[in-house]
């Protein structure tokens, strides 16, 4: 099958590459023609094609049944002029996929009115940052029965797969989607897929917080202002380490916590000036709408607010796991 591909930063560039590793062809475009360029070099030869313009791109794909056409841009303006430039572009058949973050209900908007035009609108909910082009992508999608399924080797190829992870008990008796167990689910309609990977990224920065409040207390258990013999000197890339095997809160989150430890302990090439890419409000926002208690993930939202304001132990936490899953970068 081919593909456009549109923005080839940290994903789009290894989503473009995994795809020609599984036999699929890719016609892609950035705005620096240099990634562009690189992008061809480390696809499998043969299987991929740069183009200059969204214009060229598009034309490159003519032919197809349906042209598809991935846009890979942060959420936002520069994600909502692209696809409006496509709808200018494609016709009657074709596909948009938006793979960012995009809030849910322009994703709504947007299908209805590409609807129009007879094209077709599917939002992928992409997980996985940087190990994606070797791990595969866990994707949560939505859009029409017509367009996913048309679009499904796309996926299945870029899914992680079932690997070594068993699968859960009782679920073939339950009639439950098997595509799960591959790691990529048609959630529902046009703005399922990204709302269900928004309370995904909701879920992470609880999840984050609680690791690193964790640590802070621990490295903190050696304080001035403790009793001389109730003070400990932990070590923590070895608590990190232990808890990877075997304890209950053994996760990816930890395994890139404890590497982090591993390459400096006091994480002093960390900031801890925290951001946020807007999921986590936009979970917050979902919950107040739906009238649901979501104490945790508000916390966790609010610290990393108070982290650029100045921060301790626990931020450098955060921003190391950051830097390991999303190559995310935050100044000192």
């Amino acid at each position: 099958m081919r593909i456009g591909i549109i923005g080839l930063g940290r994903m789009g560039g290894n989503i473009a590459v995994r795809l020609t590793r599984h036999g699929h062809d890719v016609v892609v475009y950035d705005r620096t023609p240099a990634v562009t360029a690189a992008t061809v070099e480390r696809a499998e030869k043969g299987r991929a094609k740069g183009a200059d313009s969204i214009e060229g791109l598009v034309k490159d794909l003519e032919g197809d049944k349906h042209r598809v056409v991935w846009v890979m841009l942060p959420a936002g303006p520069i994600t909502e002029a692209c696809v409006q430039q496509l709808s200018g572009l494609l016709g009657k058949g074709d596909v948009i996929i938006d793979g960012g973050n995009t809030y849910y209900k322009d994703d709504v908007r947007r299908a209805k009115e590409l609807a129009e035009k007879g094209i077709s609108y599917v939002d992928v909910g992409t997980s996985g940052g940087v190990w994606g082009l070797e791990r595969g992508y866990c994707m949560m999608y939505g859009g029409s029965q017509e367009a996913t399924d048309y679009i499904d080797p796309i996926l299945k190829a870029l899914a992680p797969g079932k690997g070594d992870v068993p699968v859960t008990p009782d679920r073939n008796k339950s009639g439950l989607d098997s595509r799960a167990e591959e790691g990529y689910l048609h959630c529902g309609p046009a703005g399922s897929g990204h709302f269900v990977k928004m309370v995904h990224n909701g879920i992470e920065y609880g999840m984050m917080q609680a690791f690193a409040e964790g640590f802070d207390i621990m490295k903190s258990k050696n304080s001035s202002v403790l009793p001389e013999n109730e003070r400990f000197k932990l070590n923590m890339a070895d608590i990190a380490e232990v808890w990877r095997r075997g304890s209950v809160v053994s996760s990816w989150l930890l395994d890139l916590t404890a590497e982090a430890l591993a390459k400096s302990g006091d994480l002093a090439e960390f900031s801890g000036e925290v951001s946020d890419s807007g999921e986590g409000r936009w979970t917050i926002e979902a919950a107040i709408e739906e009238d649901v208690p979501v104490p945790v993930i508000t916390a966790s939202l609010f610290t990393r607010f108070r982290s650029r304001s100045g921060n301790n132990f626990a931020e450098k936490i955060i921003s190391a796991q950051r830097f390991g899953f999303g190559g995310h970068v935050e100044k000192k």
